[in-house]
């Protein structure tokens, strides 16, 4: 009898802990994606030598793929202006069910 007990409270105590994570990881799966992150932000994660611009060193994904195109004034930097005045990626579309 005893140990029929421990085992029921065992896999009730089981249960709880799997139904308590099962539940954080849908909480944080229903967050809504927050869109692009802005120019601060991106300076803020890339500028590694905070001067206020990023050099290619400095930059990486879609920003290392277009620098030359983002760069405007050809200096090998990016400005916040010049990331302000970028043309937006296209948006690839998503399939439908």
């Amino acid at each position: 009898m005893k140990k029929s007990v421990n085992r029921s409270i065992a896999v009730l105590g089981l249960t709880l802990v799997m139904s308590a994570t099962a539940f954080a990881q849908r909480s944080n799966n229903d967050e809504k994606p927050k869109g692009p992150p802005s120019i601060k932000e991106i300076f803020k994660e890339l500028d590694e030598n905070e001067d206020g611009k990023l050099s290619l060193k400095e930059v990486k994904g879609p920003l290392k793929e277009d620098f030359k195109k983002i760069d405007t004034d050809e200096d090998g930097f990016l400005s916040k202006k010049e990331l302000k005045d970028a043309p937006k990626p296209e948006r690839k579309e998503r399939p439908r069910n």
